[in-house]
């Protein structure tokens, strides 16, 4: 995890520099700096980074403006960090393909908590938490529910016969619901089992992340059939009878 590629961006140099010689302090050795928004963009074409610290307001080209083309190069986590803080601007990150949303000032080693977290998953997606109910999980690590198929060997996912893109988390996310299928999780046990940190649960992250599952698997993303609620409780994956 240490040898993670990082990219750390903010037109605030002080906050980059700071970021990087903390991220250098807990062992990380390869993490480059872009203060703008081209800069960032031309660091990801040049290199294949495992996560992206990024800054939200910066002069040009927004934060929220080169998520975008950067989530469609990379499935590694994106960090936005900002000092806006509303519910509304938190859903904006998270709909423009970030992972996190760290708000301004912040604690830096809790930032690094983050980022090690993340990577655990992202770079180690077989090390998930071992299911509660070993019988329920597929020996070869492909979990079939009729409608769509993933895959954990492959990190793959399958929808009516077809490949469909899923970002890391949110493969995650799924493969940890379909290794646990008709169980139900609140959100704070979503978030500390797949993200792994629970001080840093977030209601708004795993909301969204479930969406862009439903995005993906169900026929009508408003009327789920597969990942749905049980009001007052949290979210189950529901196996088709007859699916393996």
């Amino acid at each position: 995890m240490k040898e993670a590629k990082i990219l750390v961006v903010d037109d605030e140099r002080a906050i980059a520099d700071m970021m990087a010689t903390v991220l250098r302090k807990e062992g990380f050795s390869h993490i480059d700096l872009a203060h703008d928004g081209e800069a960032a963009l031309a660091a990801c074409e040049r290199t294949r980074y495992d996560l992206v610290l990024l800054d939200v307001m910066m002069p040009g080209r927004s934060g929220l403006d080169i998520c975008p083309f950067i989530r469609s190069t990379t499935d590694a986590p994106i960090f936005f960090l900002t000092a806006r803080s509303s519910d509304f601007d938190k859903l904006s990150g998270f709909a423009v393909g970030g992972d996190d949303y760290i708000t301004k000032p912040f604690n830096p080693l809790e930032v690094v908590a983050r980022i090690q977290a993340q990577l655990r998953r992202y770079l180690q997606p077989k090390a998930l938490t071992q299911p509660a109910h070993q019988e329920e999980e597929t020996p070869l690590g492909r979990y079939d529910f009729g409608r769509f198929q993933i895959d954990e060997a492959q990190a793959t996912l399958t929808v009516d016969g077809q490949p469909s893109h899923c970002p890391a988390l949110v493969f995650q996310l799924l493969l940890f619901l379909c290794k646990h299928p008709n169980r139900v999780f609140s959100k704070s046990e979503l978030y500390l089992r797949v993200w792994g940190e629970e001080a840093f649960a977030d209601d708004n992250t795993v909301m969204v992340h479930i969406h862009r599952i439903r995005e993906r698997i169900e026929r009508n993303p408003s009327k789920p059939e597969y990942l749905v609620n049980v009001r007052g409780i949290g979210y189950k994956l529901i196996r088709p009878k007859g699916a393996r």
